[in-house]
């Protein structure tokens, strides 16, 4: 499906077409969580306890790099 970058106020936004919405289970209000995946960038439907553990693993990929830049080589 293609979708159109477009100007929102002072930023850009992407109009998500009502039957992608209902395929997704979304509404308007509802909050988005974009990761980057090596395919792209997936969206998902905003899950507080998800983006806690998203913050933890990226305080412990950060304090650790060092370590796992080395691993990545090996």
């Amino acid at each position: 499906m293609e979708l159109k970058v477009t100007t929102v106020g002072n930023s850009a936004g992407v109009i998500l077409p009502k039957d992608l919405l209902a395929r997704l289970r979304i509404k308007k209000g509802d909050k988005l969580y974009a990761t980057e995946t090596p395919d792209g960038i997936q969206l998902r439907v905003f899950d507080p306890e998800f983006a806690e553990q998203m913050e933890i693993a990226e305080r412990v990929m950060h304090k650790n790099r060092d370590l796992l830049r080395r691993l990545a080589d090996a």
